[in-house]
């Protein structure tokens, strides 16, 4: 099971450096097309703002993992094992639960976006937006899956332990 999720990792970190490779070749033909050329292409913009939103949103539900998110774990790092787990379940619900009740009203909004066409391209707005409704599953199932492993073997412990600071060391 391990070498499967490790695969599919692999995967979508593969897709996400396409999807940079390609920002980048139509961002330096945008450049050569506009000032060696004197001719700017247009739909170039458009291609590479499309790239972006789904890098973002294809990155932080496949490659990015929790763990190196920015997160404001100040309280949760300084209370008691016990309080710590309870913490992790009710955020690891929160967030799956807020995120689960907005996939529908998100789907119905992106589906409306099938009568309107990107400027240049024409590409259907539904098509472009619908990586965020992938986004939502993966992160309600992320934190589903959070929430099972604390049920299961607690809360995790400090990940990012500060380190100590010594005399020398503040010198």
């Amino acid at each position: 099971m391990k070498s499967t999720f490790r695969w599919l990792n692999i995967g979508a970190e593969g897709v996400a450096a396409a999807m940079l490779a390609a920002m980048f070749l139509t961002f330096i033909l945008q450049i050569f097309s506009r000032y060696v050329l004197v001719s700017p292409i247009g739909w170039t913009l458009e291609l590479n703002l499309t790239l972006w939103v789904w890098l973002v949103f294809w990155g932080n539900a496949f490659v990015v993992r929790s763990r190196d998110h920015v997160s404001f774990d100040i309280i949760y790092l300084a209370v008691r094992p016990r309080t710590r787990r309870i913490l992790a379940l009710i955020i690891s619900a929160s967030v799956a639960i807020g995120l689960a009740i907005s996939v529908y009203p998100t789907w119905d909004y992106i589906d409306f976006l099938k009568i309107k066409k990107s400027a240049t391209l024409k590409i259907p707005l539904n098509q472009i937006f619908s990586i965020y409704v992938i986004f939502l599953v993966a992160a309600v199932l992320a934190n589903v899956y959070r929430f099972v492993s604390v049920m299961r073997h607690g809360a995790p412990e400090d990940r990012r332990p500060v380190p100590e600071t010594t005399d020398e060391a503040d010198r």
